[in-house]
């Protein structure tokens, strides 16, 4: 997000296409943050990216009735692991599509399919990417490499955990975002192609 909660063109966006391609289903905007960069302030207060999100659907005439807000994730893992048990399980959705930005799909869809795979339920899971919209080359091709060494991470974490409780403890307890020694020591980058693509 950008100062007063403006959504960049590339996350934008990503809402645009969920708007295409919904039906009159529940649209579920997901994070709270990221990491990388604090979020904008409204009066003082902290504006969650989901609820930046459910502002641009309000303003494109979805109803709020349709609209869900998920602010506890703060990266690409907790998006899929907030999702899932804070709408998707509790409401018995069986069928998904996920939409992210094209820089961002692999990763995504790694993650996605790992944590609804933790457990014995069926989902059917189907993914879009939207543009890369408004993010300048150089920020962009950055971005590209962050998410490849990102996926590459991930799978070495996937390799170690096999189940939900074990990804429940591993995010609560070693994860920088979650973790209590995590996320508040975490070193943030100062380069401004991190901070631009986010």
């Amino acid at each position: 997000m950008r100062e007063g909660g403006e959504l960049p063109p590339w996350a934008a966006a990503r809402f645009d296409l969920a708007l295409e391609r919904q039906s009159g289903e529940p649209l579920v905007c997901l994070s709270a943050g990221t990491t990388h960069r604090p979020p904008p302030l409204e009066d003082g207060f902290p504006i969650p990216e989901s609820v930046a999100g459910a502002r641009y659907l309000l303003s494109r005439g979805v109803s709020p009735n349709r609209i869900r807000v998920e602010n506890t994730s703060y990266d690409t893992i907790g998006n899929a692991y907030f999702a899932k048990l804070l709408f998707v399980d509790p409401s018995s959705w069986t069928r998904l599509l996920i939409v992210t930005s094209e820089f961002h799909m692999p990763r995504t869809r790694a993650i996605f399919e790992w944590v609804f795979g933790l457990d014995d339920r069926l989902y059917e899971l189907t993914f879009e990417a939207s543009p890369d919209a408004g993010i300048t080359p150089d920020a962009l091709q950055f971005r590209r490499e962050k998410e490849r060494q990102g996926l590459a991470g991930f799978e070495q974490v996937k390799q170690r955990i096999q189940s939900l409780h074990e990804l429940h403890e591993w995010l609560f307890t070693a994860h920088q975002a979650y973790s209590a020694n995590g996320r508040w020591k975490q070193e943030r980058s100062q380069d401004p192609r991190v901070v631009e693509s986010y």
